[in-house]
């Protein structure tokens, strides 16, 4: 499914679907808007209803076939159904291991820390040790806000503008996106948000290295002025790169200052790595790019190898908690940590972080030169298989950083464009202007181009019907 009919004609299969599969994929899609939450997210955005994947092809139910290049918010490093995946759970399972043992020691769980802990830098490897949280992301946030404020007896955290971390009491407290929060009680008191560089949308309004010194230097004043209102913080939480937040970057010049800020003043520096981690930013972990060395780091998705997982790894001197301070019923799901060596072990054998690197540099130059021809870029960025390109009004003003309005209602006609054409995008971003390509690290060369053929001629194509719809309100 990953060879010519990928790239065939757009969103359809070299062979039709089966008779009614039309009907039976409506007749579910029925079903789920009737009794699902209306919480649901991703149903909204793409109406299909998968029914087979391999590598990066999604086939619907009804025929139908997406180059995916969302691959589970950033969970399948190797696509779908890698045989290496497909070979631990079978092999797993053919053992007679137990599936579900809690906490309990296991050998699966014995060789994916080994696996993990093999991927670490080995300053911090030398030091850590591993939590086994609650299968999700966000309960590893948590854990570790609960670790260092155990461990440092203290409540603040210091948090930054376009974070994402979860959507539990803590995660969301920390979070930056206030229409995720607005309605919800926060559940982790005295949160500082600091900003965060953003060249494009500097929050100094000055961009480039002047702007990313001012974000520096406006932490580190705030954390020393007696008048500040900031408490000494348990911990400041940040990610290498924003996932939700746009594909952001965090230069590397800064990281190195938030370490050298929160170090000096015995401030246990977090970094969420749910989303960078296992090659995805070109290196394994997203902090190999800079060479700080964290305190904690939160891991998930791609760490499953396909399945739930979800650890922090911290250093031993934050140890402090007490038996059954963090726990969790599903802490020890065996095919999950089995897929998860699988996969760890994989992506080092094959190169595949250095692959991301090169990949993703590439498909970022082709992107920043459509800037010409499609005005509606305003900015290309990311790091590796981790890709933003976000959508302005080219006919808007500009501000002090170059900077046009963000377009999201353009985002959302692209978004479903690239799903005519057989591509799967998803948005993010501080307006939701942001197409956001999360490919997986085995992604073809062949793979690539199509996606950015896709994604161009749908770009081309929503602002051209965007431009029609404008000029026939005005006429």
């Amino acid at each position: 499914m990953d060879g010519p009919a990928a790239s065939g004609t757009p969103g359809t299969s070299s062979a039709p679907g089966a008779p009614g599969a039309g009907d039976r994929a409506v007749g579910i899609l029925g079903r789920q808007r009737a009794r699902e939450s209306s919480a649901r997210t991703y149903a909204r955005s793409f109406p299909i209803v998968p029914v087979r994947a391999k590598g990066m092809t999604v086939e619907g139910a009804d025929g139908r076939r997406y180059l995916d290049c969302l691959s589970g918010a950033g969970t399948l490093a190797l696509g779908h159904n890698h045989p290496v995946v497909l070979e631990a759970v079978r092999r797993t399972m053919e053992s007679g291991a137990p599936l579900h043992v809690l906490d309990l020691a296991t050998p699966e769980k014995d060789d994916f820390t080994d696996a993990l802990f093999a991927t670490l830098p080995g300053e911090f490897a030398d030091r850590a040790r591993i939590h086994f949280c609650g299968p999700a992301g966000t309960d590893a946030v948590e854990a570790a806000l609960k670790l260092t404020r155990t461990a440092t007896g203290r409540r603040g955290v210091l948090a930054f503008t376009g974070a994402y971390h979860g959507m539990t009491a803590g995660a969301l407290a920390v979070t930056g996106r206030v229409s995720a929060r607005e309605r919800v009680a926060e559940g982790v008191a005295e949160v500082t948000r600091l900003p965060y560089p953003y060249p494009y949308r500097c929050p100094f309004g000055v961009g480039g290295e002047r702007g990313t010194a001012l974000a520096a230097t406006y932490a580190e004043r705030l954390l020393d002025d007696p008048a500040g209102g900031v408490a000494p913080p348990a911990a400041m939480i940040l990610e290498a790169v924003q996932g939700e937040g746009g594909a952001v970057p965090a230069p590397d010049s800064w990281l190195r200052e938030m370490r050298r800020i929160t170090a000096e003043r015995d401030i246990p520096l977090i970094v969420d790595e749910v989303q960078t981690g296992v090659g995805r930013t070109g290196a394994f972990w997203a902090v190999e790019h800079s060479g700080i060395t964290p305190d904690v780091m939160v891991m998930s998705k791609a760490i499953g190898g396909s399945l739930p997982l979800a650890v922090i790894v911290y250093d031993q001197d934050y140890d402090a908690w007490l038996p059954g301070a963090h726990t969790g019923t599903f802490r020890g799901n065996t095919l999950a940590m089995a897929t998860g060596a699988a996969t760890l072990r994989y992506v080092a054998r094959e190169g595949l972080a250095e692959r991301a690197a090169t990949v993703g540099a590439r498909m970022t130059a082709r992107l920043d030169g459509l800037r010409h021809a499609l005005p509606v870029i305003g900015d290309v960025r990311g790091r590796g298989l981790m890709i933003g390109v976000e959508l302005v009004d080219p006919a808007g003003p500009v501000d002090s950083c170059g900077a046009r309005p963000a377009a999201p209602e353009l985002a959302q006609r692209v978004r479903a464009a690239c799903l005519e054409r057989g591509l799967i995008i998803e948005l993010g971003g501080r307006f939701d202007a942001t197409l956001r390509l999360l490919p997986p690290l085995t992604i073809s060369d062949e793979q690539a181009e199509t996606v950015l053929d896709r994604l161009a001629d749908a770009i081309a194509h929503a602002s051209a019907d965007r431009h029609q719809d404008k000029q026939g309100r005005q006429a």
